[in-house]
C-alpha cells in the first residue's frame, strides 16, 4: 500500500506548536482544520509523545506510518530541504515497539475503535 498525505495535511507535523509560533501553513487550512477541531486532545497528546522521545512530530508520523503492516512507501511533499532530512531520519530510525503500540493507543487502528474512511 502507497499512503498519501501520511501526516494529514500537516496536522501530525507538528500543528499545535507551528500553529502558536505563526509557522502553521497546510495544517492552518483545509481538512486539517476541521481534524484538529476534532481530535485536538489525541494531537496534543501526540506532540507531547513526540516532545518525550525527543523526536519532530513530523519525522515520528512518517516513521509511525512507514511501520503500519502493509505500507510500502508514502507520498511527501516536503516544501523545504529540513522536510526532506526529517523524511529521512523517518526512514533511518524506526520507532520501537513501545513507541508503536504508544502510537496505537492514542490513534486506534480501524477495528479497535479508530476512526472509519467516510462512506461515500
Amino acid at each position: 500500500m502507497l499512503v498519501w498525505s501520511p501526516l494529514h495535511g500537516g496536522l501530525l507535523g507538528g500543528v499545535l506548536r507551528k500553529k502558536a509560533e505563526g509557522t502553521a501553513v497546510k495544517s492552518a487550512q483545509g481538512r486539517a482544520v476541521d481534524a484538529l477541531k476534532e481530535h485536538g486532545t489525541a494531537i496534543a497528546a501526540y506532540e507531547r509523545f513526540c516532545a518525550d522521545i525527543g523526536r519532530d512530530p513530523a519525522e515520528v508520523g512518517l516513521a509511525w506510518t512507514l511501520a503500519r503492516p502493509g505500507v510500502t512507501g508514502v507520498l511527501i511533499g516536503p516544501r523545504t530541504p529540513d522536510h526532506v532530512d526529517g523524511a529521512v531520519r523517518a526512514l533511518d530510525k524506526p520507532l520501537t515497539e513501545e513507541e508503536t503500540d504508544r502510537l496505537d493507543a492514542l490513534f486506534p487502528p480501524v477495528g479497535r475503535g479508530g476512526l472509519r474512511p467516510p462512506r461515500g
